[in-house]
């Protein structure tokens, strides 16, 4: 995985997410969708720095994160803002819709 995105879990979860934009990618190593929208993210991590957090979080090895977030397919794109959830996406999502919602959070 890129530098450009913080994988989430159990520890670090409430830090970064407290404060700011924090965009979460729930996924899953097996997920052929999930593995196309890592590069969309890496892709985009340059034109978000300093507006928002990629983070992602991995269903198999963080299953309360899953659980507590209600995710029940994958990928599930989460949008937070100061650790409140603001926007739900499922499925693959594109460059320009994420970067759309990033920017109305």
């Amino acid at each position: 995985m890129s530098g450009n995105l913080i994988e989430l879990n159990d520890n670090n979860f409430s830090e970064i997410t407290r404060a700011g934009v924090v965009l979460i990618d729930f996924w899953a190593p097996w997920c052929g969708p999930c593995r196309a929208q890592t590069p969309i993210l890496e892709a985009m991590a340059p034109q978000v720095a300093g507006k928002a957090v990629l983070a992602k979080i991995n269903v198999d090895e963080q299953p309360a994160l899953a659980t507590q977030f209600n995710v029940r397919s994958i990928p599930t794109l989460l949008i937070l803002r100061d650790g409140n959830v603001v926007k739900q996406l499922v499925g693959l999502q594109q460059a320009p819709k994420l970067l759309s919602e990033i920017e109305s959070a």
